[in-house]
């Protein structure tokens, strides 16, 4: 009885070992595919790439503004 049952749980507990690492490498190979997907899109997009004059604050008119006021001091 003992060596059956000893048999018998060891069976069961290598089949659901083996169900639940199926399952694992499953859910890790669609969650690296769907990273892979992701990491290809962002890179392919060009309209999320960094404008270069993004922190460009230069107006111009602003110094010629500030010598033709007759007003300003």
């Amino acid at each position: 009885g003992l060596g059956g049952g000893y048999w018998y749980g060891n069976s069961k507990g290598y089949e659901v070992g083996y169900v639940k690492a199926q399952d694992d490498a499953k859910k890790l190979a669609e969650e690296a595919a769907k990273k892979a997907a992701e990491d290809l899109a962002k890179a392919a997009n060009p309209f999320q790439a960094v404008n270069p004059l993004d922190s460009v604050n230069v107006n111009p008119f602003e110094k010629t503004q500030k010598l033709l006021n007759p007003f300003s001091k």
